[in-house]
């Protein structure tokens, strides 16, 4: 796998950044637990002609940059698929593995369990999220100190309501919703920190953190067999040969 130095001949040419590329150690971190309700064993069911885990797993390894790929499981299969990969595996005891767990807890058990300095934090369940936007996010994370994160995320063009009330347009004055105001949410498909920030703020976001929107496409976040089926049914269409692009 392809260490840190690759990059840093391909982006700029400051010093200070090139050092910093050769020492810090991205580590790519894959949680998958075994236990899933609303889509049962969603990481390793058959999706198209592979599943989530080995997906993400073969498209990680085109990314350069990675100095190691950790799968972070209680899942036999799981880790199985990953040793066939040639992909470390770490144990999760039954706390952090189980759903009563909040995920500032989880996040922060990841970082500090983390070998490395820089959380590269991959969920298998944005299957069609590409090689390329992988690259891109870690690249410019990687090739400037103004932030201490990267996360993606996806544009929220709707008409937002809570409590009975628009929270995002004057209900007096509705707008079309290409001109909504610029609303994002965080998406989760990919994100880059350093490893202390997120062990201080028990968070995946940074404090000073840069947004990198995805489209609709690669954004797609299994939570329902619904979203499963929709996923499979493009990733059938678009193919591997399009991911690893």
């Amino acid at each position: 796998m392809n260490n840190i130095a690759v990059i840093s001949s391909q982006i700029g040419n400051n010093s200070h950044t090139k050092k910093s590329l050769v020492t810090n150690k991205v580590i790519a971190m894959v949680p998958v637990r075994a236990g899933s309700i609303r889509v049962p064993n969603k990481n390793i069911r058959p999706f198209g002609n592979t599943n989530l885990l080995k997906l993400k797993l073969k498209l990680l390894k085109k990314v350069e940059g990675i100095s190691q790929i950790v799968v972070s499981t209680d899942c036999k299969i799981s880790a199985d698929i990953a040793d066939k990969l040639g992909v470390n595996v770490q144990w999760r005891n039954q706390f952090y593995a189980g759903s009563s767990v909040t995920n500032d807890q989880h996040w922060l058990h990841i970082a500090q369990t983390t070998p490395g300095d820089i959380v590269f934090f991959v969920q298998v369940c944005n299957p069609l999220l590409r090689v390329s936007s992988m690259q891109k996010a870690l690249k410019s994370f990687l090739s400037t100190d103004l932030n201490d994160s990267i996360n993606s995320v996806t544009a929220e063009k709707k008409f937002l309501w809570k409590n009975g009330n628009p929270i995002n347009y004057d209900i007096n004055i509705t707008p079309k919703s290409q001109d909504l105001p610029d609303i994002v949410s965080l998406n989760f498909a990919i994100t880059v920190i350093h490893k202390h920030v997120m062990i201080k703020r028990k968070n995946v976001v940074g404090y000073k953190p840069t947004f990198f929107e995805l489209d609709k496409v690669e954004s797609i976040d299994i939570d329902e067999m619904i979203d499963f089926k929709i996923a499979e049914l493009m990733y059938k269409e678009l193919g591997i040969e399009w991911l690893m692009g």
